[in-house]
């Protein structure tokens, strides 16, 4: 049975805690302070300690320092009501294994003490793993979650992947649609065989016909020498057309031959050519929409609409986020060198409230800078870039007139952070992280600007 020990001057925390963590199995002690805990590590061995910060006469950080001489391999947790970048590094300087913010979520705090007892078990250098961090969550091909909206795609493409069908994924830019028609592929009869992908929208039109189907010698300037198209490189494989919307009118009469006997032609060429390839398509446009616009073929949408699938934004299924964090955050971490475990709930809680415009690859640029710029093993509020886009509000300028009487410097000042400040708490609906990100400032400096305008809150 793991040995937990619980510090803390709050007796109701204590007491919290200590119920929590005897339910799950663990064996657990409590200490009222600092003093009383390094007393009780001198006489005993505890796997982990959870400690509160901000302690009279010992606190948190001494006694971190304590256990790690007497005690290294025991595993320590640092909690605190304010979280800022200086005192986390300092903690992990010291050899914390964690930093939570008082807020924590009772299933985080249970997830934190599980991670910590396994890690205990594991020899330093080893690679990182999240797997007991996704907990509920599914994994399918390169993708990961536990939303509803996202159960549905996974069970779709299984059902789907081994028909000959073509497929068609709708969704926003950025939510993972190539991921998509690469489980499609991969799980289908055509696993092993090329998956050749094209954006229709990013080749000139006066190259894309000649990347699709290939080109004769002498077609064209240029063309020295035959060349194979992505069709023929395709063959008994998967051709997957990504932002389909974005191709030329007068190409789609190709594509639908194409689409529909499996023959096409290269440019120049006058033998028809056969291929057995499986077509998926993608967009972030509302084909029926432009059908009805006459900017793309009725005919071809239904021959590629054979099988819709739908892809839901970030914003629709928040659920994932937590989940989408982590596996990012394990992956840069490996890529950057880094041993950064987790993200900081009140970082989460951020990324909880943003509506990610540009859905999961958004989400995951944010988190590769953020770990690139993390010094401590936990990812924190100031070190999440969000989009301009969200911080405009706070960010804009105040329009000032100077009267020809002059103004005071230091009032008018005043009034402006104190504006400033306010507005920050009221579009955070009152929650100081998101406040304090909102301002590019740690929550402890807000709390202190807070209580010097006497900001009633």
């Amino acid at each position: 049975m793991a040995r937990v020990l619980v510090v803390d001057d709050d007796k109701g925390m204590r007491e919290v805690l200590e119920i929590m963590l005897t339910k799950e199995g663990y064996q657990v002690t409590s200490a009222p302070g600092g003093r009383e805990a390094l007393s009780f590590c001198q006489k005993s061995k505890f796997d982990v300690v959870i400690t509160d910060l901000k302690m009279p006469r010992v606190d948190g950080i001494e006694v971190l320092k304590g256990i790690k001489e007497s005690s290294p391999e025991t595993m320590v947790v640092l909690v605190t009501a304010y979280a800022s970048g200086e005192t986390a590094v300092a903690a992990m300087q010291e050899g914390a294994y964690d930093y939570l913010e008082k807020n924590f979520d009772i299933e985080e705090l249970k997830l934190t003490v599980r991670d910590a007892l396994k890690r205990k078990g594991v020899e330093q250098g080893s690679e990182l793993s999240f797997n007991a961090s996704l907990d509920g969550a599914v994994s399918f091909g390169n993708m990961v979650a536990k939303s509803k909206e996202m159960l549905k795609v996974f069970a779709l493409i299984r059902k789907v992947a081994n028909t000959q069908a073509n497929v068609l994924i709708l969704g926003e830019s950025g939510t993972g649609k190539e991921l998509v028609a690469r489980a499609v592929h991969e799980n289908s009869g055509r696993k092993g065989k090329a998956f050749v992908a094209i954006n229709c929208g990013g080749i000139p039109e006066t190259l894309l016909e000649s990347e699709l189907f290939g080109y004769m010698k002498g077609a064209f300037t240029g063309a020295y020498a035959d060349r194979p198209g992505l069709f023929e490189a395709a063959r008994g494989g998967t051709i997957f057309l990504d932002e389909i919307g974005e191709l030329p009118i007068i190409l789609q009469v190709k594509l639908l031959r194409a689409v529909q006997e499996k023959t096409f032609r290269r440019v120049g060429g006058s033998e028809d050519i056969k291929v057995d390839v499986r077509i998926i398509s993608a967009t972030n446009q509302d084909l029926s929409q432009r059908v009805k616009e006459g900017a793309f073929r009725e005919d071809l949408y239904y021959r590629l609409n054979v099988i819709p699938i739908q892809m839901p934004p970030l914003r629709k299924r928040k659920e994932d986020i937590p989940i989408l964090a982590r596996y990012f955050i394990e992956r840069y971490s490996r890529q950057f060198g880094k041993e950064i475990r987790k993200i900081s709930s009140y970082a989460l809680e951020l990324l909880m409230e943003y509506q990610f415009p540009g859905n999961v690859r958004e989400l995951e640029n944010i988190i590769e800078r953020s770990v690139a710029l993390e010094q401590s093993n936990i990812i924190l509020p100031e070190n999440l870039v969000l989009s301009d886009g969200a911080k405009d509000e706070i960010n804009r300028a105040f329009d000032l007139e100077l009267p020809d009487d002059g103004i005071n410097l230091d009032a008018e000042m005043a009034r402006l952070e104190r504006q400033l400040i306010e507005k920050a708490l009221k579009k955070a609906k009152g929650t100081k992280t998101k406040a304090a990100q909102l301002l590019n400032m740690t929550r402890d400096a807000l709390n202190y600007r807070i209580e010097k305008l006497d900001i009633r809150e």
